[in-house]
C-alpha cells in the first residue's frame, strides 16, 4: 500500500465514521465513505489492544493491507474505508482473513461481480 492509499488523519477517520455507512461481520466492521473526484480507493486500520499484543495486530493490518491489494481490481475505486478488527480476526490465517473481508465488502456492494 502506498502512503496516499491510506487514510491516516484522525479528522479523516472521523469523517468516514460519521458520514460513511458500516458493515459487518464477526471478525470487522468495515465504514465505507465514497468520495467525490478520487481515482484510488484509501483504507484505514483499526486493530485495538484487546486484540492481543503488538505482534498479533501487525500480522492481522498486514493480512488486510494484502488482501486489499489482492482485490484491487474488484474494489470500487472512489471510496474511503475504514476496517475496524474484532476480537476472532486474532485467530484467522491469511485465507480465512481474505474471505472474511469478502463478505464483509459483498455485503457493502463495494465488491465488483467476477
Amino acid at each position: 500500500m502506498k502512503k496516499r492509499q491510506r487514510v491516516k488523519k484522525n479528522e479523516d477517520f472521523q469523517k468516514v465514521f460519521k458520514k460513511g455507512k458500516s458493515f459487518a461481520n464477526r471478525q470487522f466492521v468495515v465504514y465505507c465513505l465514497p468520495k467525490e473526484g478520487q481515482n484510488e480507493f484509501r483504507i484505514g486500520l483499526s486493530v485495538g489492544k484487546k486484540i492481543g499484543k503488538a505482534v498479533t495486530r501487525v500480522q492481522i493490518k498486514r493480512y488486510i493491507r494484502q488482501v486489499f491489494l489482492e482485490l484491487k481490481e474488484e474494489v470500487r475505486q472512489d471510496m474511503d474505508y475504514v476496517i475496524i478488527a474484532r476480537q476472532p480476526a486474532a485467530t484467522l490465517d491469511f485465507h480465512e482473513t481474505k474471505k472474511s473481508l469478502e463478505h464483509v465488502l459483498k455485503i457493502a456492494k463495494v465488491l465488483k461481480k467476477k
